[in-house]
């Protein structure tokens, strides 16, 4: 089936676009896109190597969501599947995530970016 649209970016608002594309870029390997490393950019995004990508855009008055409250709601997150929960707990607070107060399931955990998205590591099945 063929659809009226490929999906491309994906792009979370931050008070630091290059910072937040910092965080990411180590969490998943992707570069930052080059030229997008100049101090005052105001939309940065990494590269995959093939697919959608992520990017980060300047918002300054950004306010963090309140996930699970509904003050200021969450509008999406990301999973990222790895093979050991732990290990990879380790490795992105060691890069600047938080590790968040509520933990709904086992398979997974959840985290807050440097900006406070949520975003969760998932097991990998």
């Amino acid at each position: 089936m063929t659809g009226i649209a490929t999906f491309s970016v994906a792009a979370l608002d931050t008070r630091d676009p290059l910072g937040l594309a910092r965080f990411y870029s180590a969490l998943t390997g992707w570069p930052i896109r080059p030229g997008d490393e100049a101090p005052g950019t105001e939309w940065v995004e990494l590269v995959p190597g093939g697919g959608a990508t992520l990017a980060f855009q300047l918002a300054p008055g950004h306010t963090p969501p309140d996930w699970p409250g509904d003050a200021h709601p969450q509008q999406a997150h990301f999973d990222f599947d790895v093979p050991d929960l732990d290990e990879g707990e380790t490795r992105v607070l060691a890069i600047g995530a938080r590790k968040h107060e509520v933990q709904p399931g086992t398979d997974f955990r959840v985290y807050l970016d440097p900006a406070g998205h949520p975003f969760c590591l998932v097991l990998e099945h």
